[in-house]
């Protein structure tokens, strides 16, 4: 009887696992305010966990299928994976209108087929820490590619000057020095997509006489 009743319980176990459905995987696209050109698509489960990876070109993808194939699509410039979101930056002349649903469809196939969308070599390659060159260059593409893209159109420009123990010195010219929003470009843009793609980078100082500023975009 004891037997009997074990295998009813067990049988009945699987046939509840059985019928379990896995919950659909919801993606939301979010266009940035400072960089039209760069949208976050926040997926209902774990991308990759361990980040953030960043990819600025299709080189840079080969241990990370996702940005691998994402790549693929025309117009998209560099890709950021961390936890459950991904950016993707795209080339100006590139319209979102297509590209969102694409960028969803592959953020989706590749959840669905099991692979990691950062291969275990480049998870633990990123675990042993990464060169300030590699910082660096990530720095200086996030400024090429969205924040002086988008603050040009006042003249405005943010320059790396040195990173050394963490510390990532900046100065900003054009519109930008001696301008009143210059605190807020620095600390709600550039300094949000800088820690987010480079966690190694604990501040960033602005070192730009900001006094001699002749045309600010915004007067004080």
């Amino acid at each position: 009887m004891k037997r009997q009743q074990i295998g009813l319980k067990m049988s009945n176990t699987s046939a509840l696992h059985s019928t379990q459905v896995q919950a659909p995987i919801t993606i939301k696209a979010e266009t940035a305010i400072a960089d039209p050109d760069t949208c976050k698509f926040t997926v209902s489960t774990i991308v990759q966990a361990g980040g953030p990876f960043f990819f600025a070109d299709t080189s840079q993808a080969a241990s990370a299928p996702l940005a691998a194939t994402l790549f693929t699509l025309p117009g998209v410039a560099s890709v950021l994976i961390a936890d459950n979101t991904v950016s993707v930056s795209k080339s100006a002349d590139t319209s979102w209108q297509t590209l969102k649903a694409a960028i969803g469809a592959a953020i989706r196939t590749q959840l669905l087929s099991g692979v990691p969308a950062v291969l275990a070599t480049a998870v633990a390659a990123q675990a042993q820490g990464r060169s300030t060159e590699v910082v660096r260059e990530i720095v200086q593409d996030i400024l090429d590619r969205e924040v002086n893209r988008s603050i040009a159109s006042h003249g405005g420009a943010i320059s790396i000057v040195d990173l050394r123990e963490g510390q990532l010195y900046v100065r900003m010219s054009g519109g930008c020095q001696g301008c009143a929003s210059s605190e807020a470009t620095l600390k709600q843009g550039f300094e949000v997509m800088v820690k987010r793609a480079a966690p190694e980078i604990t501040a960033i100082i602005d070192v730009t006489d900001h006094q001699s500023g002749q045309k600010p975009y915004y007067s004080r």
